[in-house]
């Protein structure tokens, strides 16, 4: 997981680095642009101006438009919580085990081999059932209370793995918003500073000052749309897997108890 991050890391200073750069650069050709405009007094409809674009291009002009300073981490927090959704959903994929066929298999191990057999099973069974099991198991010479009392525990850790790194998409969940509604009132300000220098009211520095404020909270808030739908599914998919866990325990723990009695 640490690899991903700082992969991740790395490729956001990159993207934040070559967005500022195609920001000054589209903003000194703007300004040639506009001077070529006025020259030839020969404005294109808004219309025409949109055809033929593709949507990496009209996403790369929104971009422009927000301001590089403030999109440039919008889309960091992006791309950060989707490599932790990544490598959590690679973890917890892996961590999916089907416990029935585990529990035949240990109960077969039991009846044939003893305890021993069973702990080789789990060794070479890969997931968190699999590990609670063996710490099960281990302690099977120290009674079923101690049996019990370790798979609860073990159990515990376990949880706590599967949930390594959701606090992180929680964060960026929250503060991509809040990053897009300061690039919205930094941009207001702006605003209404063009409109105090031309001494007018002018609808067109109004509605065109506000629209590219508005860009910085359209973004935040399709930053927090896509991480919080990643964020719901990595969730319910930990709730599986701790229930399923749960439940193996309980039958693992009667497993035990009737291998004991023997």
């Amino acid at each position: 997981m640490k690899k991903i991050l700082a992969f991740a890391a790395v490729l956001g200073f990159m993207v934040m680095a070559s967005a500022s750069y195609v920001y000054g650069q589209t903003d000194t050709t703007a300004k040639a642009t506009d001077t070529t405009a006025v020259t030839a007094q020969t404005p294109a409809s808004p219309a025409a101006s949109s055809e033929g674009k593709t949507l990496h291009q009209m996403l790369k002009e929104k971009f422009i438009e927000g301001g590089a300073p403030w999109m440039a981490p919008i889309l960091l927090c992006l791309i950060l919580g989707l490599a932790i959704v990544i490598e959590r959903t690679i973890y917890l994929n892996l961590a999916t085990t089907n416990t029935d066929k585990l529990l035949k298999r240990i109960e077969d191990a039991l009846n044939n081999g003893g305890v021993e057999a069973a702990k080789e099973v789990c060794r070479n069974t890969r997931g968190p059932v699999a590990s609670i099991f063996y710490q099960g198991l281990d302690r099977v010479n120290e009674g079923v209370d101690v049996v019990e009392k370790s798979v609860v525990s073990y159990g515990s850790v376990q949880m706590g793995l599967l949930e390594k790194g959701l606090s992180w998409v929680t964060l960026f969940i929250a503060i991509a918003p809040m990053l897009g509604f300061l690039g919205t009132v930094v941009g207001m300000v702006m605003a209404f500073d063009d409109i105090a220098k031309a001494g007018d009211v002018s609808p067109t520095i109004v509605a065109g000052g506000m629209k590219v404020a508005l860009i910085t909270t359209v973004g935040g808030l399709i930053v927090a749309i896509i991480l919080q739908v990643f964020y719901n599914y990595l969730l319910a998919k930990v709730e599986s897997i701790v229930n399923t866990m749960e439940d193996a325990s309980i039958s693992l723990v009667d497993m035990i108890v009737k291998y004991t009695k023997k």
